[in-house]
């Protein structure tokens, strides 16, 4: 056998497998058509991260007063913005090849198709440098990751100029003046609030009747109405009926509950979902169960079809790279026969837009669904001494408890820097933590972490500075 491993896809979930599985002590080799890091590294996560910072630095230069600080001539040069952002994710897809030779997994650049074999699927590589190979393993790992969703029937398909998916809208020529988005997911709204932030008159159109429809209700509305603060526009329930082309930008007809509107901009970004990376694999013939884009996995990632497994993004919501990482460390152990971490764990979801949105487990609205009794627990950052020294007040943390067993079973934040504070909750619900456990922990002072403890200590009627 020439493999113990073969993962198809390089990205978060991809890679992470192959490393995993290389210090279980098997033989990896990792197949990919594009680039090393997949979308997440290339395309989505890191450089949307390096162009939010730029965007947030450049807005908040505006406000310097406050501090007791000024700068005269405060400009940007978009090129640059860009330039780094490619950079950010250059510099780490060189790291990923880096990790791929210290486990000495072998990176094979090609399109994989799979076929017929024991005791797992073959997979044949189009190499892309011409010509083909043919790889046996015990096993077959498929990572293949998403795309953006297009909707060619009412003009919803990028065209590289005037309407972008995310892609295109990480590499622009020059900032556009006007901006329509099309999906107010983390998406979408991460994309809105970089424009925003460098000046571009942007609105964004929602289907649902809320923004961030993932998103506990009552974060939702405070986002809509702090970004409404910065600027931003809001088309709620608007069902999009067509998207056209005009001589200077793009035009875009809405129904809003029976009213008719029509909104022009320069151009339109493209954030109405994902589809998962299924065809041309020959998954069909191999009998794998497909559902709208998605394969069909049990709790180790199996697939029905022996020897092949499906993890990340291809195998379904939610679509996270860190889900995916997780995902494939626990197929990999699986299949060395180890425990590994339990598949299903608290898997916390953010939105780096400005404020920033995080959030895990149930919202309100889902434990009450469920029947259960909960405890409800909020603190503003208005009442924080470490948010009123940064000037970051905006916002508030709020959660969710089990009234009759305490256990924590959903956070929602939103203000500054809350993505890098979800992990807490995140931790806590794994260890099954009840209020007792979170009530008893020292939380730092000053920190903004400390409304975290607030919020809890507020759910049963214990906040200290409110």
């Amino acid at each position: 056998m020439e493999f113990d491993l073969v993962v198809i896809g390089s990205g978060p979930g991809g890679y992470v497998s192959a490393i995993r599985a290389s210090q279980l002590g098997m033989k990896v080799a990792i197949v990919e058509k594009d680039a090393l890091g997949g979308i997440c590294l290339n395309w989505g996560c890191i450089p949307t991260k390096a162009l939010l910072k730029s965007g947030e630095l450049y807005e908040k230069m505006s406000h310097l007063d406050a501090f007791g600080l000024s700068a005269k001539d405060v400009s940007f040069d978009f090129a640059a913005v860009i330039a780094r952002s490619r950079k950010v994710s250059a510099q780490l897809n060189a790291g990923v090849t880096f990790l791929m030779k210290k486990h000495k997994i072998e990176v094979i650049l090609g399109t994989a198709r799979l076929e017929k074999s024991v005791p797992a699927p073959k997979v044949v590589v189009a190499l892309a440098g011409g010509g083909s190979r043919t790889l046996q393993a015990k096993n077959v790992l498929v990572a293949t990751g998403a795309r953006a969703r297009t909707l060619p029937d009412i003009g919803l398909v990028p065209d590289g100029e005037r309407i972008w998916s995310y892609r295109e809208a990480l590499t622009p020529k020059a900032c556009p003046a006007t901006v329509l988005v099309i999906g107010s997911g983390a998406i979408g709204i991460e994309f809105a609030s970089f424009y925003r932030a460098l000046g571009a008159d942007v609105t964004v159109i929602e289907a649902m009747g809320r923004i961030l429809p993932a998103e506990d209700e009552e974060v939702s509305a405070a986002a809509q109405k702090a970004f409404e603060g910065r600027g931003l526009k809001f088309r709620i329930a608007a069902s999009v009926k067509g998207l056209t082309k005009t001589k200077t930008g793009i035009s875009l007809a809405l129904d809003l509950g029976g009213k008719a509107e029509t909104l022009t901009a320069d151009v339109a970004i493209m954030a109405v979902g994902i589809v998962g990376n299924t065809e041309n694999m020959g998954l069909e013939a191999l009998g794998v169960k497909v559902e709208k884009t998605h394969i069909i996995v049990n709790d180790h990632g199996a697939t029905g079809v022996p020897g092949l497994y499906a993890i990340g993004d291809v195998a379904g919501p939610p679509w996270l790279a860190h889900k995916a990482s997780h995902e494939g460390t626990h197929c990999v152990e699986h299949l060395a026969g180890q425990g590994g971490a339990a598949l299903k764990a608290p898997i916390p979801g953010c939105t780096y837009s400005d404020p920033q949105i995080a959030s895990v487990g149930m919202t309100e609205v889902q434990a009450k669904a469920k029947g259960l009794k909960v405890r409800v627990g909020r603190f503003p950052f208005k009442g924080n001494g470490k948010a009123i020294a940064s000037g970051e007040t905006d916002g508030f943390i709020k959660t969710l408890f089990d009234a009759e067993t305490g256990a924590l079973v959903g956070a929602h934040l939103i203000g500054a820097e809350v993505t890098e504070m979800v992990q807490g909750f995140a931790l806590a619900m794994t260890l099954e933590a009840t209020e007792a456990e979170i009530h008893a922990t020292v939380f730092p002072h000053p920190t903004m972490s400390e409304a975290m403890h607030e919020s809890a200590l507020d759910a049963f009627d214990r906040v200290l500075h409110m």
